[in-house]
């Protein structure tokens, strides 16, 4: 690898000048890259600043010091940025999909997900990567010419393959998509514009994807120690997690609460990241590429933890989901706010006179899935507190969603 802040390209990145184009072909800018605009599109989009409300883990009233979606977002984005020049890619892009990975969250983090897959079990489910495809390509409504973004290609093809191939060398889906198949959202637009969905995304894409697991390990750990859910000392029964408090502790015994967590956390980003690195490296050094479609054919990612990292990164996952994500604290909440989604789903599919006007349109007489498609559109887009308040206007009583 070249030295740390000198810039260079390599051969396998993605050169924004050889771009596969937009779907609504654009006089090019005199001033900025077509993965540029891309980027600069994202975040002037209504999608993206509705993150700023939108749950992390904790909901938004628990305190100003926790993670949203949009700060989580900026975290991944710039984590894959310093990947992305480390490795020889076009930061660009890099940054483009990290800034849209998250676009088609629900509020209330994954516990609104889970409520809208089950409201949509009998239509198609509801999946994040193909509700920001739809918001990019159709959802948001800003330019006279076309609806959504009119992103490149590449971007498309980032946000939607970032964590890999949607389809098997057989033809088939991949196991997170065989119980409802490939996302219509996505087929649909696969059918304007073939993403290759049997593929491995850019270089690009694949380091925003794996930015994206640092900055979720490493903040929730931050987050869930600060709320103190989780016990410093239980911590230790990660052997990766012990090491690096071992070292804390010899370096500073005396460090207060605080301070011991951030060093935590600084230490977790520093060794997923120098690791992905060293192994990218490694992997990239044994392919060869010469092409940016050598990475889309390379049959494996190239942008990876080593095995002892992806065990460690296993382990604090194996970790989290008990300790953190379905401690009872949590969970009480998580209950009330699934029942806020499902409530306004059940409501809104039954009284449709009751969404915004211009949200209702086109509506009359269409068939359920389509009906039910829009809401979940429109609930899907709702920051936190957008959707306790429209379930106050709509019922007598709504769940307060404070921790206990």
């Amino acid at each position: 690898m070249r030295p740390h802040g000198e810039r260079w390209r390599a051969a396998y990145s993605c050169h924004p000048g050889e771009s596969r184009g937009r779907l609504h072909p654009e006089h090019p800018s005199p001033t900025r890259s077509e993965f540029q605009r891309d980027r600069d599109r994202i975040i002037h989009s209504t999608a993206f600043r509705r993150l700023t409300h939108k749950t992390q883990v904790f909901i938004y009233h628990e305190g100003d010091h926790f993670r949203t979606r949009l700060t989580h977002t900026l975290e991944v984005s710039q984590i894959a940025r310093s990947l992305a020049r480390s490795l020889g890619l076009d930061e660009d892009l890099a940054e483009a999909v990290a800034l849209s990975h998250d676009l088609g969250h629900t509020p209330f983090g994954h516990t609104g997900e889970d409520a809208l897959e089950a409201c949509l079990a009998s239509f198609g489910g509801f999946d994040h990567n193909a509700q920001a495809l739809r918001i990019v390509t159709r959802l948001e409504r800003r330019y006279a010419a076309y609806d959504g973004l009119n992103l490149t290609f590449e971007t498309l093809e980032g946000l939607v393959k970032h964590n890999g191939p949607l389809l098997g060398e057989d033809g088939r889906p991949t196991e997170r998509y065989r119980r409802h198949g490939i996302p219509p959202a996505i087929t649909e637009y696969d059918a304007l514009q073939p993403l290759g969905l049997s593929g491995h995304a850019l270089a690009e894409a694949q380091a925003a994807a794996i930015a994206d697991d640092i900055a979720y390990n490493a903040h929730d750990l931050d987050d869930g120690l600060r709320a103190r859910i989780l016990d410093p000392e239980e911590l230790r029964s990660v052997p990766f997690l012990d090491g690096l408090l071992r070292e804390i502790d010899a370096a500073g015994p005396d460090l207060d609460p605080s301070r011991r967590t951030h060093e935590l956390t600084r230490r977790v980003i520093t060794r997923l990241v120098e690791d992905v690195l060293d192994e990218s490296d490694r992997r990239l050094r044994a392919l060869r590429p010469i092409s940016a479609d050598d990475i889309r054919a390379a049959g494996a990612p190239v942008v990876a933890f080593s095995d002892a990292m992806a065990e460690a990164d296993r382990s604090i996952k194996g970790f989290l989901f008990p300790k953190l994500y379905k401690h009872p604290r949590l969970m009480s909440v998580r209950l009330d706010a699934e029942a806020i989604v499902h409530d306004l789903f059940r409501k809104l599919t039954q009284e449709p006179r009751l969404l915004p006007e211009d949200w209702r349109q086109d509506l009359a007489g269409a068939p359920d899935a389509k009906l039910a498609r829009r809401v979940a559109d429109y609930i899907a887009g709702m920051t936190d507190r957008y959707a306790i308040l429209e379930h106050r206007r709509l019922f007598g009583s709504t769940p307060d969603l404070r921790i206990a």
